[in-house]
């Protein structure tokens, strides 16, 4: 039975988000009405669209927006590029983006977007059109003052940038504040790039310093050496963290001593990092198992289970990545005394500087990048210790009080505009 439910978990993260919605609004003790309209997102548009290939052919796509919650503000989240993108995985991820904005108090719902293709096996005019043609067939939904996109899996600051124009187009004048992430000639912000994986560097300092920990020696597992992963590796080891084990799409390597990280960079740069050497390779799932102080879950969903969490021997698991541990491994862990830094606060840093970057679209008046930084890390820390903060009030999970955060403050606001 209890491979089962694991099971339909891996599959549908809209139920997952579900149940952690449930937990947090019992603690609160918020109506059922209040829980029942954060159950399911308030809008999702489903479209298809054709797109003419470089062989000459039409091929038709499938897209889909989902906004949660618009009762604090406009709805803001990523557009992602992927083959295997589903519309519960889009709603599920509207719905935690929602909980992302409200732990670091932007005024802010949730929403979220993709499109079934493969970007991979596009050239860069397929993917300019497709991109055109998506923004082209949800643009009457989005808007700066109604749902802010962002760039997500497979998705580039290019890609938001070719979407701002075709929407000023349809609007008849320049419009950079319908979307963030772009190139920072068109709008974009010093600081985003880095902005999630700098986010999650500071959650894991304030982390550490509650746990009486220095950074300085601290060994670190990443699992996912992608933008966010990649970006945290580099950022820890500059304070002082061994980076021992890393892993991408192709595998996993590991050095107890610690990898040389510029050497690592450069494989994955141009060739494969399983180059690094025959005899640091290893399985992809054990890095998720190492002896470590900290383990940062930056690629897939759903990867620290009922199965494994037990195995699990980091001291902090800081999820850079969206949704990475399941509601049962959550409760092992929890158990086990793992302090898991969930991903709507470990992983805000990046929605938080698109906030600054929207900001600094609507005032025309653009910021430094240490001015940035800096905001960001005020966000970060102020969020961090109120989760904390709540989590010790009511012994439970950080990730249960980012969510009482968040649910508190959406309800207060569906409350003031006589929602409920």
């Amino acid at each position: 039975m209890l491979e089962t439910t694991v099971t339909e978990e891996n599959l549908n993260p809209f139920k997952i988000a579900q149940r952690q919605i449930e937990k947090a609004a019992s603690l609160l003790q918020l109506p059922e009405e209040v829980v029942e309209i954060l159950k399911q997102p308030k809008r999702v548009l489903s479209v298809t669209f054709p797109v003419k290939m470089d062989n000459g052919k039409v091929k038709v796509f499938e897209g889909y927006r989902s906004q949660h919650n618009d009762a604090v503000g406009p709805t803001k989240g990523g557009i992602r590029f992927h083959p295997d993108v589903t519309l519960d995985e889009v709603k599920a991820l509207s719905m935690w983006m929602s909980f992302k904005c409200g732990v670091v108090g932007l005024p802010y719902g949730g929403g979220k977007g993709g499109v079934i293709c493969d970007p991979r096996e596009m050239s860069k005019g397929e993917l300019e059109r497709v991109s055109r043609a998506f923004m082209e067939a949800i643009h009457e939904i989005v808007g700066p003052e109604k749902d802010i996109p962002a760039p997500d899996v497979y998705t580039t600051p290019q890609i938001m940038g070719w979407m701002m124009d075709t929407y000023s187009r349809l609007r008849g004048h320049n419009s950079p504040g319908v979307i963030t992430g772009k190139p920072l000639i068109i709008g974009g912000s010093k600081g985003r790039n880095e902005a999630t994986a700098r986010g999650c560097v500071f959650a894991i300092q304030d982390a550490l310093h509650d746990m009486g920990k220095e950074t300085e020696g601290a060994t670190v597992a990443i699992q996912g050496f992608g933008n966010a992963g990649r970006i945290a590796a580099r950022l820890l080891a500059e304070l002082g963290c061994n980076i021992v084990a890393v892993s991408d799409s192709r595998g996993a390597i590991y050095d107890a001593e610690g990898l040389d990280l510029a050497k690592v960079e450069r494989l994955k740069d141009h060739s494969n990092i399983l180059e690094y050497g025959d005899s640091h390779i290893i399985p992809a799932t054990q890095l998720l198992e190492l002896d470590v102080d900290i383990l940062v879950p930056a690629a897939l969903e759903n990867v620290i289970t009922s199965h494994n969490a037990a195995q699990i021997k980091a001291s902090i698991v800081a999820e850079a990545a969206n949704g990475p541990t399941t509601p049962e491994a959550d409760a092992i862990l929890f158990e086990k005394g793992v302090k898991v830094i969930p991903d709507i606060l470990a992983n805000a840093g990046g929605v938080t500087v698109s906030y600054f970057e929207w900001v600094q679209n609507l005032m025309n008046y653009y910021w430094s990048e240490e001015e940035v930084n800096g905001k960001l890390k005020v966000a970060m820390s102020d969020a961090y210790r109120a989760v904390q903060s709540l989590a010790t009030r009511y012994k439970t999970d950080l990730r249960t009080a980012a969510y009482m955060i968040s649910l508190e403050r959406i309800s207060k606001a569906m409350e003031a505009r006589g929602w409920v």
